[in-house]
């Protein structure tokens, strides 16, 4: 019962999908053997159905399946690696503060391959602000690979590497709603990473992005959803979520005051324009940026260095804090 009648039929009902019908219809969505009504439903159906872990997981395999891969980089027995991609669409209009941290990392000496795109719904997306201080944002897997051997740092421009979704954008884009590839961008990452800091705006995707996160076999991961509704650890009170690790998720909360972090607004880390993120990232990565933001990286910095094992939470907080007050020590990586 996998045909694509038979699955749309099953959507219509508002029932679940099978692991096997899934998989099935996404494989032929992302090899083009849809015709674009039934794409069209399939993607409509599952939004109105309620999308659930065993499609995302169906949806990212199918898509990893197809990604072009990193040399060294590309599975389980592939380098360690971290990122810090989140949903996006959280309407924050804040800074890039998984940017400043995945290049803080690097500085540091972790492996960082950032995976993202364009702004869609931010005022500039970690691809515009990349692109501006001067890292190359488009890049061959062994270019790429060279980067992170070289830089511990490298950007994996979300379009260049995943040539599938040209059978998906046109679909997306006519809809223009909200589809479940929203929530699998996070998950696409062709270099595989060993671990993960993957902010969630909706609070109640929460518990189906850590379930479709734990299926793709990532060795330690935060879920989390800042206070606010942000994709982010956020300095204005608790972040919830899930701790990933060992094959099993457990509820978390990551408390900024318990690390020494001084409250702010969410007013106080917002920008109105690329021009202006642009500008407060140069800031931040000199150890010169407004201190809401420096302390929010800070805070960010700190929940990966856990991750990577560094230390406690609390270790690892004042580790950060003196590491974004210093500024990036080996300068922009990979900067033209």
């Amino acid at each position: 019962m996998t045909t694509p009648a038979n699955i749309l039929d099953t959507l219509a009902k508002g029932e679940s999908l099978t692991d096997e019908q899934a998989s099935a219809m996404f494989d032929r969505l992302m090899n083009g053997d849809l015709h674009p009504a039934q794409a069209g439903a399939f993607l409509m159906g599952l939004r109105a159905k309620g999308e659930d872990s065993t499609d995302i997981a169906a949806g990212v395999r199918a898509g990893l399946d197809r990604a072009l891969k990193i040399p060294g980089y590309d599975g389980p027995n592939g380098k360690p690696v971290i990122d810090t991609c989140g949903t996006g669409g959280d309407g924050s209009m804040s800074f890039n503060c998984s940017t400043a941290t995945a290049l803080f990392l690097a500085d540091m000496g972790h492996c960082v391959a950032k995976h993202g795109n364009r702004a869609l719904s931010s005022s500039c997306g970690s691809a515009d602000a990349l692109e501006d201080i001067g890292v190359p944002i488009e890049n061959t897997p062994e270019e790429a690979a060279k980067q992170l051997d070289a830089a511990n740092f490298t950007f994996l421009f979300a379009p260049a590497y995943h040539p599938a979704f040209k059978h998906v954008m046109p679909i997306r884009q006519a809809l223009g709603i909200r589809t479940v590839f929203n929530f699998m961008g996070p998950l696409l990452n062709p270099a595989r990473p060993s671990h993960q800091l993957m902010g969630v705006g909706d609070p109640e995707r929460l518990q189906i992005m850590g379930e479709s996160l734990l299926l793709t076999g990532v060795d330690r991961a935060f879920v989390i959803s800042g206070t606010g509704g942000f994709d982010e650890v956020t300095t204005f009170g608790p972040a919830r979520g899930y701790f990933i690790h060992d094959g099993i998720m457990e509820k978390t909360t990551i408390n900024p005051d318990r690390m020494g972090f001084k409250a702010h607004s969410p007013d106080d880390v917002r920008v109105q324009d690329r021009a202006q993120a642009v500008a407060v990232l140069r800031e931040i990565l000199d150890g010169n940026g407004p201190r809401a933001m420096m302390d929010m990286v800070a805070v960010n910095l700190a929940a990966c260095l856990n991750l990577l094992g560094e230390g406690t939470m609390r270790e690892c907080a004042d580790i950060a804090r003196d590491k974004v007050n210093e500024g990036l020590s080996g300068g922009i990586p990979n900067a033209g």
